[in-house]
């Protein structure tokens, strides 16, 4: 009973809604570089939408496609926080009495704090492998890596937990690799 009184309002409302995204003038969409003035009108139902003019497509020059940066690696590895060492600090020491779970914890915090930090992600790699969770601590470890820079310090000992973490997985191929990654260094 009560939806037959609901339905008449909730048609209109549907209604007032669809007719504010189409508004007077047409589509609200305009596209870049044209204002709702000069857009070119809609097409009608029977006239089949043009192709847009060679001279309306966007070209790139060959200066700002040599101008704009590869994306790469990290240049250099993001300093860790004074808050996320103290909880790495701390997450060492649980580790060092074996209570991983904790230890996870605590690296998980300093993570949300110096989210940018590879010794954190090294950390956490470690303390997953210890939990035997090799998936996540081979996720953690390459992530540890891309954040490295060119810090070849960090890049070996990210090389050489990977090679262990690979290792203790059974992927022998990839621990080598991992392995002569870090000799190349």
């Amino acid at each position: 009973m009560m939806h037959k009184r609901l339905l008449p309002g909730l048609c209109l409302g549907m209604t007032l809604l669809a007719g504010c995204a189409s508004g007077p003038g047409g589509s609200i969409y305009v596209p870049a570089g044209q204002s709702q003035d000069n857009a070119p009108p809609p097409p009608t139902a029977n006239e089949p939408e043009a192709a847009p003019r060679a001279s309306e497509q966007p070209q790139e020059s060959p200066e700002s496609k040599a101008s704009k940066p590869a994306p790469s690696y990290q240049d250099e590895s993001e300093a860790i926080s004074p808050a996320a060492a103290s909880l790495v600090q701390k997450a060492d020491v649980m580790l060092a009495e074996g209570d991983t779970r904790a230890a996870i914890s605590q690296l998980e915090r300093a993570q949300r704090i110096s989210p940018r930090s590879s010794k954190v992600y090294f950390k956490l790699a470690y303390a997953y492998k210890a939990e035997n969770q090799l998936g996540k601590a081979e996720q953690f470890a390459l992530k540890g890596l891309s954040l490295a820079g060119s810090d070849t310090g960090l890049q070996r000992t990210g090389w050489h937990m990977l090679a262990d973490i690979r290792r203790a997985s059974g992927n022998v191929a990839g621990a080598e690799q991992a392995e002569a990654r870090a000799a190349a260094l």
